[in-house]
């Protein structure tokens, strides 16, 4: 043992100790308020979980009184390799609940199927997200889970958000939770566009290490060990995209650093944690790999794309005179669509279900149906001219 891990070890366990001080005397403030914590299957996260069921625990069954959700969202376009684990891990987290007699519900929101990836770049042809253009964070992300938390509070009045966000976390993270302090004399912040709802940040002065050393020497409440969360870090290079709640957080995701989130992000330049994944054994990935890269350039393909935008406009670039490329043109999508189903069929995964297949067909029809009127428009206004 070195002269350095005493140390740590100290410093841990009293972060550690006002952590689990803060979230009791939190839960068993006078209000009722339900909890609800954000869960993306991630360290930070996954600590909050085992940190409020052993708190849950420690507590008689009659102090048991304010409902805790475990929330979590699926993409829908999430890694297969990352959704297979979370899937597990939120099947033991309700079934240890149940068996545990806790006041928790785990629940999994998905995109409006109207705004899922494939519905809104193969059906409306929207070209794959940029840094520029990041229109999937919105839809995919922000919008299913502050629409739960918004049914919550019209339910209740006012809920909790605990979010397993550290300072040590980044350096942007850090100037983030700095613009945002607790009310004085509480732990809690007002949320920037819920009203109604109160941000809990139990692990805010934590550590990576803390972190670790916390999951690594302690079993979770639900059985098991975290030594499978470990070999995902391992093999994917980094860390998971967290819960988005606000556009504030938006650039969690998609960024130059390895985290494993969407397999079809296009932010990314390269996409390292999937790299990862392939390099440590996931060979059955590399097709998806290879999709994704190949819609990076497909993007920029100026004849795969229309000049006008879905509503008829043209926008012209800052010279006056060359287009703005809008969405993908029909044919183009026609060919998304066909390599993304022979890509499915290649991993024998589910990468697209057939209510989107549906709806993307049905964008189609009127798309076309658009197109033909447009031109017809277009027909009767020259002959107009040419009798004048």
């Amino acid at each position: 043992m070195t002269d350095r891990e005493p140390l740590i070890l100290e410093g841990t366990l009293e972060r550690l100790r006002a952590a689990q001080d803060d979230i009791r005397d939190e839960y068993r403030a006078t209000n009722q308020d339900p909890w609800i914590i954000g869960y993306s299957g991630g360290k930070d996260s996954t600590l909050l979980v085992q940190l409020v069921f052993e708190m849950l625990l420690d507590l008689a069954p009659g102090d048991r009184i304010r409902p805790v959700h475990i929330l979590c969202n699926d993409t829908l376009v999430e890694s297969p390799i990352l959704m297979a684990y979370i899937d597990k891990m939120l099947g033991r987290l309700q079934s240890a609940a149940d068996s545990l007699n806790l006041p928790i519900v785990v629940v999994k929101t998905t995109p409006d199927p109207d705004q899922t990836f494939w519905v809104n770049l193969i059906g409306r042809g929207y070209p794959a997200p940029t840094r520029m253009f990041r229109w999937c964070t919105d839809r995919m992300k922000i919008a299913p889970t502050s629409n739960y938390i918004r049914t919550k509070i019209s339910e209740t009045g006012e809920v909790v958000l605990l979010l397993g966000v550290r300072r040590a976390e980044s350096p942007n993270r850090a100037v983030s939770m700095n613009r945002h302090p607790n009310v004085p004399g509480t732990r809690l912040n007002p949320h920037d566009d819920m009203k109604g709802c109160m941000v809990f940040r139990p692990l805010i002065d934590m550590t990576t290490d803390d972190v670790w050393l916390i999951l690594l020497q302690r079993t979770p409440p639900w059985g098991g060990s975290h030594r499978e969360l470990v070999t995902l870090y391992r093999n994917a290079q980094g860390g998971e995209c967290p819960l988005v709640i606000d556009k504030s957080q938006a650039p969690s995701c998609g960024t130059s650093s390895s985290r494993f989130g969407c397999w079809t992000c296009t932010v990314v330049e390269k996409d390292r944690s999937m790299e990862g994944f392939i390099d440590s054994g996931h060979e059955n990935m590399e097709p998806l790999m290879e999709f994704r890269d190949w819609l990076a350039i497909f993007r920029n393909e100026r004849s795969k794309r229309m000049v006008e935008r879905r509503d008829g406009r043209i926008s012209l670039m800052g010279d006056g005179v060359t287009t703005v490329a809008g969405p993908f043109t029909i044919e183009a999508r026609q060919e998304i669509l066909a390599r993304l189903l022979a890509v499915q069929d290649e991993v024998g995964l589910p990468l697209i279900n057939e209510d989107e297949i549906a709806r993307i067909r049905a964008m189609w029809a009127d798309d076309a149906v658009e197109e033909a009127r447009r031109h017809l428009k277009g027909r009767e206004q020259l002959r107009e001219s040419e009798r004048t």
